[in-house]
C-alpha cells in the first residue's frame, strides 16, 4: 500500500522511475527521488489489472507480465522520466522505452557491460550523472549515506539465516526495498531501525527446512507464507540480497561491478554457491518468469548446483495456485526425508 501511495503522488519531475536496479546514488545526488516501478506494480492489490490495462493498449498477451505492469505503473504514477536498463536486464525494455517515448515520457538508457568492464560501467555512471546534473562528490556522499542504510538491512539478513528470527518474506521485503529506498532513505532507515529494535523479543523459528530462493522476485503472492506454513524457511533470497548491494567497496563503480544480476550467470552462481554453503541450505527454489529469456538459465543452474532444486514458473500476478502448492509440499517432504537419512 505504501508503494501505491508513493506512486500516486509521484507525478512530477522530482521523481524518476527505474525499470531495474541502477546506481540510485546518482539520482539522489541530483536532488530527485527514485521510484522502482517493479515495486509499484507488484505492491498494488489490483496488480493484475495493470497487466490487463497494458494489454488493452496493445501489449501482447504472450509477453512478460512484469513489462506490462511497469508500463501501466509509469502511467499510474504520471512519471515524466524513466531510467531504463537496456543491457543487463530484460530485452523487452527496449520496446517499452520506445512505447513510453511515443507517449511523452523521457527515457534515459542505462547499460551494464555484459563482460563487467570497469571502464565501460564508469562511463555509464558518469553519463547518467551528466544527464541528471549530479556532481561526482555528491554521488559519493549519497553512496556513503545509502550504504549506512544497506548495512542495517544486512543485519536483518543475518538474523534471517543465523538466528532464524526473521521470516523469508520479511527478508525479501527489506532487501528488495533497497532498490529505491522507498523514495525516502531517511524514512526507510527509520523503518529498518524499528524492525531491528523488535527482533530481540522474537523466538527462533525452530529447525525448519532451510531453503534458498534464487531468480527474480515472485510475481505470485503467498509463496513465502506457504513455505513456512509447511515447515520451510527461506534463509537466502538471492537477487533481493543483490539489490541491497551487501558489499564493502570504496567507489560506486566497484559496488555495481560486484552486483551480479546484470552480468554473466557464472558470477551469480559463484555468489549462490558461497551463500548456500554459508547458510547451510537444504534445497533450492528457482523461480522463473514466463516469456523471460532467463528461463533457459535453469539448465545451467541445474548443471552447476549440487542440491535438490524445485523450479517454479510464474506468469501473472495472483495467489499461489493449487498445483504449485502441491509441488512445494512434495519438495519439502523430499527434503525432510533426505535430512532424516543423513
Amino acid at each position: 500500500m505504501e508503494e501505491m501511495k508513493r506512486a500516486e503522488g509521484a507525478g512530477s519531475r522530482e521523481t524518476i522511475g527505474i525499470t531495474s536496479t541502477v546506481p540510485i546514488e546518482v539520482v539522489y545526488a541530483s536532488g530527485r527521488r527514485v521510484l522502482d516501478l517493479n515495486n509499484v506494480f507488484i505492491d498494488r492489490p489490483d496488480s493484475n489489472s495493470l497487466v490487463e490495462q497494458a494489454e488493452r493498449r496493445g501489449f501482447p498477451e504472450a509477453s512478460c507480465a512484469w513489462i506490462k505492469g511497469i508500463y501501466s505503473a509509469v502511467r499510474l504514477a504520471g512519471l515524466r522520466t524513466v531510467i531504463a536498463v537496456v543491457q543487463g536486464d530484460c530485452s523487452n525494455t527496449h520496446a517499452l522505452m520506445e512505447t513510453l517515448e511515443t507517449e511523452g515520457v523521457e527515457t534515459i538508457p542505462f547499460m551494464y557491460p555484459y563482460d563487467g568492464d570497469r571502464r565501460m560501467l564508469a562511463m555509464q555512471i558518469d553519463k547518467l550523472a551528466g544527464i541528471l546534473g549530479a556532481r561526482p562528490s555528491d554521488v559519493e556522499d549519497a553512496r556513503r549515506r545509502l550504504d549506512a542504510v544497506r548495512r542495517k538491512v544486512a543485519v536483518i539478513d543475518r538474523f534471517t539465516w543465523r538466528e532464524g528470527t526473521v521470516t523469508g518474506f520479511e527478508n525479501h521485503y527489506f532487501q528488495i526495498s533497497c532498490s529505491d529506498m522507498k523514495g525516502d532513505p531517511g524514512a526507510f532507515e527509520a523503518e529498518v531501525e524499528d524492525f531491528l529494535s523488535r527482533l530481540a523479543a522474537r523466538k527462533p523459528l525452530g529447525k525448519p527446512i532451510r531453503l534458498a530462493y534464487i531468480g527474480i522476485p515472485p510475481i505470485v503472492g503467498g509463496i513465502y507464507e506457504f513455505i513456512e506454513a509447511n515447515g520451510g524457511h527461506v534463509v537466502f533470497n538471492e537477487l533481493q540480497r543483490q539489490f541491497s548491494l551487501p558489499f564493502e567497496c570504496d567507489e560506486i563503480v566497484d559496488c555495481y561491478l560486484r552486483y551480479t544480476y546484470p552480468y554473466h550467470i557464472n558470477r551469480r552462481l559463484a555468489d549462490i554457491e558461497a551463500e548456500i554453503e554459508r547458510r547451510k541450505v537444504d534445497g533450492v527454489i528457482h523461480y522463473v518468469q514466463s516469456f523471460c529469456f532467463r528461463q533457459i538459465e535453469d539448465i545451467i543452474v541445474r548443471r552447476r548446483l549440487d542440491l535438490p532444486i524445485l523450479t517454479l514458473e510464474g506468469n501473472r500476478p495472483g495467489k499461489l495456485d493449487l498445483r504449485t502448492k502441491m509441488r512445494i509440499e512434495a519438495f519439502l517432504d523430499m527434503l525432510r526425508y533426505i535430512r532424516q537419512g543423513d
